[in-house]
């Protein structure tokens, strides 16, 4: 897996956002949590997971109509959920802001059918807003990606619903079958993509 380096997203953060930190929501005391679907969860989890101050990535779905559902129920593309990263993190520690730009670095904001080798709904990309601060802060930053990139981002803002945890087996699956997961990661072509999106990595 590619790590890209913390300094250069927030200086891509402090080009596309700008003004107060927005109230998180709330995750117990001290904490907080964000909702990102960016196609498969096990690519999600790792650039979150770098940041210090985010105590948890726990991959999931949400924004369906099936309770309880399986990744086989997901997958099917017939629940309408997406797959999703939970990223729980101290607001002391890192912002929402600085969380939007990881998101924003490591998907494809273009694709309208899904994620890099991964398509259908269940897999494209979407910021779940649990506030109308995060609300904001999600439509500002979907402007300056806008602004910044060639070609149209269709990318959702989406209104935060019941977060549903994946199987066991995927969560830190990055970690746990590391062997699958970069191959995965390489055959799937999202770091090439991501560098034709982005740029390199640096």
């Amino acid at each position: 897996m590619r790590a890209f380096a913390l300094g250069s997203l927030l200086l891509g953060l402090a080009l596309i956002l700008g003004g107060p930190a927005p109230a998180a929501a709330q995750e117990g005391e001290g904490g907080a949590s964000a909702i990102f679907a960016g196609g498969c969860f096990w690519c999600m989890e790792p650039p979150f997971d770098a940041v210090p101050g985010v105590t948890a990535t726990i991959s999931g779905y949400t924004g369906g109509r099936t309770q309880n559902p399986t990744y086989n129920e997901v997958s099917s593309g017939r629940t309408g959920h997406k797959e999703v990263v939970k990223v729980v993190y101290d607001p002391s520690r890192v912002t929402y802001e600085q969380l939007l730009a990881i998101f924003w670095r490591n998907i494809d904001p273009h694709d309208a059918r899904g994620q890099f080798c991964d398509k259908g709904d269940q897999y494209t990309s979407a910021i779940f807003v649990a506030s109308p601060e995060q609300r904001q802060a999600a439509e500002a930053s979907l402007k300056a990606v806008s602004g910044q990139l060639k070609g149209r981002v269709v990318t959702e803002i989406l209104p935060a619903a019941t977060f549903y945890p994946a199987e066991e087996y995927h969560q830190n699956y990055y970690r746990k079958s590391a062997a699958k997961y970069k191959y995965y990661r390489f055959a799937c072509g999202r770091d090439r993509r991501l560098e034709e999106v982005w740029g390199p990595a640096s």
